[in-house]
C-alpha cells in the first residue's frame, strides 16, 4: 500500500497542553515516498518468483511529487511557503519501501523535537536520517535571506554492492517576496553510505524525561533475548533457475527462522485456540552462534516455519538485536507492533552482556522502529503489558517479504482490562 495510497495520521497534544518545545506558526507533513514506472505489484511478483531483488524505484518523492531534479518533472514540485522569522513544525515521515533516507534544508538548521510520536531533547542537526516507518518532526525557523530553498532527501544505503535508487526528491521553502524564477539553494546531503553521520545523528536522540513526560526503563529483567537479524540464501527449487547468489533464493530471516505467514490470521488462531497455525517455539537466543559479524559459516541455510514467542503479561523484555553478516552486513528498521521500547544502547561487533554497562538507563529515546546499524546490534527494552499477538519485523519491504519478522504472544494478564477482547461479533472472518 505504500507505494500506492498513503497519509499522515496528526497526533496533536491534549486541549490547552502546549508543545514542549517553542510553538510553531505552522506544521507542514512531509511525506516520503517511491515510485515505480511499472506496476508496483509486478515488481513484487517478479522477484518474489525469480529469487532475486525487486527492481528498484524510478524516483522518490516528497508529499507525492519528485521534485525538479528529474528528467520531465519540472512541475511535480511540493512547494511550503514560509513567512520570514516564523517557526515552522516539518513533520517528516518515511512512507517508502525499500529505502532508509537523509533529508535536510538548504541554509537551515533542523531541530529534532519528536521522533516516532514521542518528545526528545531538541537538539541541532544539519541533516536527520530516517527509516520506513519511522517519523521525525523538526522545528525549522525562516532565518534565512528571502529566497527559495530546496528541501531534499536522498538514500542511505549500508550493504555492500546493493543495488538502489541513486537519485534525490526535493522540495520547495519558498520566502513570501522570493521570485519563483530564482533558482533554489540545494543543501548538501550526507553521502549514501556515511554509516557515522547514520550512528551519530542517533546517538544524539534522547527522551525528554519530564515530569509530564516521564521515563520508566525497565531496570529489572524477566525475559533476555538475543535475536539476529539478517540476509541468507535458500537452495532454488527443482529444477529452476533463481536470480539470487550462486543461483538460490533470496532470503532473510531472526534467530535463522525465515517466517512464513499463514493463511488464517494469527490474533483470530491465538484467541479461538486454532490448532496447526502456529508454534510457541520460536528460539530466544541464535540456535547456532558464531562470529556473528565476522567471516560468516558456509551452509547455514535458514529454517522455514510460523514460529511465535509466547511471554507473560507484565514481563520486562530485553531484546537485543544483532546484524549478522551471512550475505552481507546491512542496517535493518526493526519494528515492533503494539508496543513502544525504549531504545538503551546500540554498538558494533557483536554483543556480549558487558556491553549492558554502557546503556543509556536514563533518558534512552522511545521508539517503535529502531535502526540496527551494519554489522553491529541495537538493545531495547519494554513491557509487555498489551495482550495479543505482535509482530516484529523489518520494515525494508523486501526484507520482510523474505521472512525477516516473527511474532510475540503476549498472555492474558488478571481482569478485563487485561484480557484481549473478543473480535466484533460482524468482523468478516480471513
Amino acid at each position: 500500500m505504500r507505494a500506492t495510497v498513503y497519509g499522515a495520521f496528526i497526533i496533536h497534544p491534549k486541549r490547552g497542553v502546549p508543545y514542549p518545545f517553542t510553538q510553531p506558526d505552522e506544521e507542514v507533513p512531509i511525506i516520503i515516498g517511491e515510485w515505480w514506472k511499472s506496476n508496483v505489484e509486478h515488481v513484487l511478483l517478479e522477484y518474489i518468483s525469480s529469487g532475486g531483488g525487486p527492481n528498484v524505484s524510478d524516483a522518490y518523492t516528497i508529499n507525492g511529487q519528485p521534485g525538479t531534479l528529474y528528467n520531465c518533472s519540472a512541475s511535480g514540485v511540493f512547494v511550503a511557503n514560509a513567512v520570514p522569522g516564523k517557526t515552522y513544525l516539518l513533520r517528516i515521515i518515511n512512507a517508502g519501501l525499500t529505502t532508509e533516507m537523509f533529508f535536510a534544508l538548504a541554509n537551515h538548521t533542523l531541530t529534532v523535537v519528536e521522533i516516532d510520536a514521542s518528545y526528545t531533547k531538541p537538539f541541532a542537526a544539519s541533516a536527520i536520517l530516517i527509516s520506513p516507518g519511522q517519523t521525525t518532526n523538526v522545528l525549522v525557523t525562516a532565518d534565512q535571506p528571502v529566497g527559495q530553498y530546496y528541501m531534499a532527501a536522498g538514500p542511505y544505503v549500508s550493504g555492500q554492492g546493493v543495488p538502489f535508487d541513486q537519485s534525490i526528491t526535493t522540495a520547495i521553502f519558498s520566502y513570501t517576496g522570493s521570485s519563483n524564477s530564482s533558482s533554489p539553494t540545494l543543501p548538501t546531503l550526507p553521502k549514501f553510505n556515511d554509516t557515522k553521520f547514520a550512528t551519530n545523528f542517533s546517538q544524539n536522540l534522547r527522551s525528554l524525561s519530564t515530569a509530564q513526560n516521564p521515563v520508566n526503563v525497565p531496570s529489572q529483567i524477566d525475559h533476555q533475548l538475543l535475536f539476529t537479524v539478517g540476509l541468507s540464501i535458500k537452495s532454488c527449487h527443482h529444477n529452476k533457475t533463481c536470480k539470487g547468489p550462486n543461483g538460490g533464493r533470496r532470503s532473510a530471516s531472526v534467530n535463522n527462522v525465515s517466517f512464513v505467514l499463514p493463511k488464517t490470521a494469527l490474533l483470530q488462531a491465538h484467541f479461538f485456540n486454532l490448532s496447526g497455525i502456529y508454534t510457541t517455539d520460536f528460539p530466544s537466543n541464535p540456535p547456532i552462534r558464531f562470529n556473528y559479524t565476522g567471516k560468516a559459516p558456509k551452509n547455514l541455510q535458514p529454517s522455514v516455519g510460523t514460529r511465535l514467542k509466547s511471554i507473560p503479561f507484565g514481563s520486562n523484555v530485553q531484546l537485543i538485536l544483532q546484524d549478522t553478516n551471512l550475505v552481507g552486513a546491512e542496517s535493518h528498521p526493526i519494528h515492533l507492533h503494539g508496543f513502544n521500547f525504549y531504545w538503551v544502547g546500540q554498538g558494533l561487533g557483536n554483543y556480549h552482556p558487558a556491553n549492558s554497562r554502557t546503556f543509556n538507563l536514563v533518558d534512552p529515546p522511545i521508539r517503535n522502529t529502531v535502526i540496527v546499524p551494519p554489522g553491529g546490534w541495537a538493545a531495547t527494552r519494554f513491557t509487555a503489558d498489551n495482550p495479543g499477538v505482535w509482530f516484529l519485523h523489518c520494515h525494508l519491504e523486501v526484507h520482510n517479504t523474505w521472512g525477516l519478522e516473527m511474532a510475540f504472544i503476549v498472555e492474558n494478564g488478571k481482569g478485563p482490562l487485561e484480557t484481549l477482547p473478543p473480535p466484533p461479533a460482524d468482523l468478516p472472518g480471513c
